[in-house]
């Protein structure tokens, strides 16, 4: 009799990549399939852009898709949102969060508005790139995140990946959407040569398209004494912290949201229910943002849960300092994230 082996399927391939350089290889793997896909901004093109997202992307797609425009957001940004009314995909970036400011009427009187206003026959496809966070000293104009603001206004999904292989996956299932999406990124997890060392902001990476379900949260480490809650940069700390604390007994899981709209309750709760200590990092500002939603999802569904009261680390409402030491003081870095952890746990 004569066997017939059946050939091993080959092992996917990876390559070991930076945050930014795994968002440009989405965004590239999504142009070359679709060629309604394009990208705009500043410095988008020849320069690569300043984080480094869009590197490479001039040379292979050119000008055509790939505009560097004037520094006039409120046009640009109204730019890509009648190239999407029109059937386009574009990704449009706006450096720096902290800018929305003078674009703002365009994103949430528009981008967010039309596919509500049009009783749902106009969609608006388009990705808005920005990126956030402090760490670097550049002061109260350069360093907020602000995804607590724009997840509060409807209309937008919202998503801040934390690493190199949901940055990619998260950028193509964005480009997908047929809503629009919001896709924050925190410039300390980009694994920019100027930042601070983060060892996790490369990592190997799966070379084709995938995509990331946007909306559904990550165990990024499992526990059993206390969940912190959190996102991006953060989650980095919160693992920093977690590991630090395991050989004193202490057991951190560590939940990354991924998407801030959708909010993945489900994975919060289920969390807390096997923890019963809840702590909720949160680089944003503390009053009327994201620590106070995850808080209330637990509390308003069955308070019970918590066996003490949450505990909360965030930015005060107070601007980022551009003194170092101050702005030091104001992130949630990892001692004010331990020192949360042992308050809740009572220690």
């Amino acid at each position: 009799m004569t066997v017939t082996e059946t050939p091993a399927t080959p092992a996917p391939q990876s390559h070991r990549l930076t945050t930014a350089k795994a968002m440009a290889d989405g965004i590239a793997e999504e142009m070359r399939r679709d060629p309604a896909v394009i990208y705009l901004g500043e410095d988008v093109g020849a320069y690569g852009g300043i984080f480094g997202s869009t590197t490479g992307l001039l040379d292979e797609f050119g000008p055509t898709r790939v505009l560097d425009t004037p520094i006039s957001e409120s046009a640009f940004i109204g730019l890509g949102i009648g190239a999407a009314v029109e059937g386009m995909r574009p990704i449009v970036e706006l450096m720096f969060a902290d800018f929305m400011g003078v674009c703002l009427d365009q994103i949430y009187n528009h981008m967010a508005k039309i596919h509500f206003e049009s009783g749902g026959n106009v969609k608006v496809p388009m990705v808005l790139t920005t990126a956030v966070g402090g760490g670097y000293s550049d002061a109260a104009q350069h360093s907020q995140c602000l995804w607590g603001t724009f997840a509060h206004l409807p209309g937008m999904k919202v998503v801040v990946p934390s690493n190199p292989y949901d940055a990619k996956g998260l950028m193509i299932s964005a480009i997908r959407d047929d809503n629009p999406v919001v896709y924050m990124f925190h410039k300390g997890v980009m694994g920019l040569a100027w930042m601070a060392k983060n060892p996790r902001a490369s990592a190997d990476v799966p070379d084709g398209a995938y995509t990331v379900e946007i909306g559904k949260a990550a165990t990024a480490r499992k526990g059993t004494d206390v969940t912190v809650v959190t996102l991006s940069l953060s989650v980095h700390h919160a693992l920093d912290v977690a590991e630090r604390l395991a050989p004193q007994g202490i057991d951190v899981e560590v939940i990354d949201l991924r998407s801030l709209v959708p909010l993945d309750r489900e994975a919060i709760l289920g969390s807390v229910a096997r923890t019963g200590h809840l702590v909720v990092v949160d680089e944003d500002y503390l009053s009327f943002g994201l620590s106070g939603e995850v808080v209330a999802t637990v509390t308003e569904h069955d308070p019970g849960m918590l066996r003490a009261a949450a505990v909360r680390v965030a930015n005060p409402d107070t601007p980022v300092p551009y003194s170092r030491p101050l702005e030091q003081v104001v992130l949630p870095g990892p001692a004010r994230i331990e020192a949360a952890i042992r308050k809740v746990l009572g220690g």
